[in-house]
């Protein structure tokens, strides 16, 4: 297992890039701690992979260093890592047996015979794949044979890091789940540095203990999934995180109040005077219907979701969303009101921190 350092690390896929905007990577330091369990979140080609594929050996950066502990691992192909990689898709060799499969890494390091066989036992219960352990792959599914993929790439315990590049995408919902499960199991039990790259919220929050959030080839929050939650650095996290993300309503903010084309809103703290285009953040939870003082709204329409319902409503013009408890009465001449201190304040993209009273 190992500390994974990113130290001003920046990559572009052009030989000579000429500024900022052809860097696929921008310039970034980041530390990753020894047995974090980590998700790389964004949207398709926010640099993921790219990342992804630095630290497993596959790219090298064009500035910057990877260190694992104190080793710098720039130089060092993918063999000489320590790593053990599971992709997109499934990676199996067809001609020998589920056992044979996971048993491989495990022979190719000489391992002896009696932990081999405990050992692919042991993968191939938490994969649910002991029945047909002497099946050849040939002719499995494909989301039988990225199980076998997600196996042979845990079998090891002896790696500095596992890393998942989507691993569940052939997977049908149901064993996602399952899947999901089994690797937070594996991760408490035996400690890998764990990375996990998604593009799907709830595979990231449900595995891991910090997301790494991604967007235009940078890092623009590490938190917690409460963290990304309740108080996004920059407004992608707050679009991107939750169902549906965080309104976002531009607005004047001066002290403790927030001056919207639609009305003042109260804060929850004070903010200094701010330039650039200001918004206010506020998740669909924290938004109340009423029929009371509040900000006059247009409900558009209704969404029933289950448990509660999806209320898309316009303020002054501008699109806001509000969740409401399943048979909740909608008022006659709708209104709404936010929690103040669950607002969050932004100025070009990131957040603002208030003084609190």
């Amino acid at each position: 297992m190992a500390r994974i350092t990113l130290s001003r690390l920046a990559h572009s896929y052009l030989p000579n890039p000429a500024d900022e905007a052809q860097f696929a990577l921008k310039e970034m330091t980041h530390v990753w701690r020894d047995g974090g369990a980590y998700a790389l979140l964004g949207a398709s080609g926010c640099g993921k992979t790219t990342l992804l594929n630095i630290i497993s050996g596959l790219l090298r950066p064009s500035q910057g260093r990877v260190l694992f502990g104190e080793t710098d691992v720039t130089d060092l192909p993918t063999e000489a890592r320590d790593i053990a990689q599971v992709f997109q898709f499934p990676v199996v060799y067809d001609t020998m047996t589920v056992r044979e499969n996971l048993a491989f890494p495990l022979r190719n390091r000489g391992k002896a015979p009696g932990y081999i066989a405990a050992r692919v036992a042991e993968i191939a219960a938490m994969i649910g794949m002991e029945a047909v352990l002497d099946r050849k792959a040939r002719g499995l599914t494909a989301d039988a044979k990225q199980k076998i993929s997600l196996g042979r790439g845990m079998v090891r315990e002896d790696v500095n890091a596992i890393l998942f590049d989507e691993p569940l995408t052939v997977i049908d919902p149901h064993m996602k789940w399952e899947l999901r499960t089994q690797l937070k199991a594996l991760h408490r039990q035996f400690g890998h540095t764990m990375i996990y790259v998604t593009h799907d919220q709830t595979e990231a929050l449900t595995f891991a203990d910090q997301v790494v959030v991604m967007h235009d080839g940078r890092v623009v929050q590490t938190g917690t999934p409460e963290e990304l939650f309740e108080a996004p650095a920059h407004t992608f996290v707050g679009y991107f995180i939750g169902s549906p993300g965080m309104n976002l309503l531009d607005a004047r903010v001066e002290g403790r109040r927030a001056h919207l084309r639609g009305g003042t809103v109260e804060l929850g703290a004070a903010y200094p005077a701010l330039e650039g285009r200001v918004r206010i953040g506020i998740r669909p939870e924290y938004v109340a219907l009423t029929e009371g003082p509040g900000l006059p709204v247009s409900i558009r329409r209704v969404e029933d979701v289950g448990r509660h319902r999806i209320v898309r409503a316009e303020l002054s013009g501008a699109p806001i969303d509000i969740v409401a408890e399943e048979g909740e009465r909608l008022p006659a001449e709708p209104r709404v009101v936010f929690a103040p201190e669950k607002i969050n304040v932004y100025a070009d993209d990131w957040r603002v921190e208030g003084e609190a009273a």
